[in-house]
């Protein structure tokens, strides 16, 4: 019985040791911020959501994941380049995940 206790105890500790603090993604409003305020917080924090308004159409916000670097991406993604308005600035360049289809090839729609 206490071994089990122990075991039990044992694991709960070490789920708790191993479980990283959980930290939340920042969100910001692009055309508040200047170009180099939003790529300061991707250089600190790594990844953010941007939200920007559409050029399209109007009333829409857009809003992505954009990162600081590769290291940022999920395991098979790569780094694109992207553009969003910022305060100063209508093209404030960034870098966003992107999921590359390697089976998209002219080779295989030959048939």
């Amino acid at each position: 019985m206490q071994r089990r206790l122990g075991i039990a105890l044992f694991s709960v500790v070490a789920t708790v040791a191993l479980a990283g603090p959980a930290s939340a993604i920042s969100r910001i409003q692009t055309t508040g911020q200047s170009c180099a305020a939003i790529k300061q917080v991707l250089a600190n924090e790594g990844a953010a959501i941007l939200r920007y308004p559409s050029k399209r159409t109007p009333g829409i916000t857009l809003y992505d994941r954009y990162v600081a670097n590769a290291n940022s991406c999920l395991q098979g993604e790569v780094t694109q380049r992207a553009t969003v308005p910022a305060k100063d600035t209508n093209s404030c360049a960034v870098l966003r995940c992107f999921r590359p289809d390697y089976d998209d090839n002219e080779f295989f729609r030959r048939r």
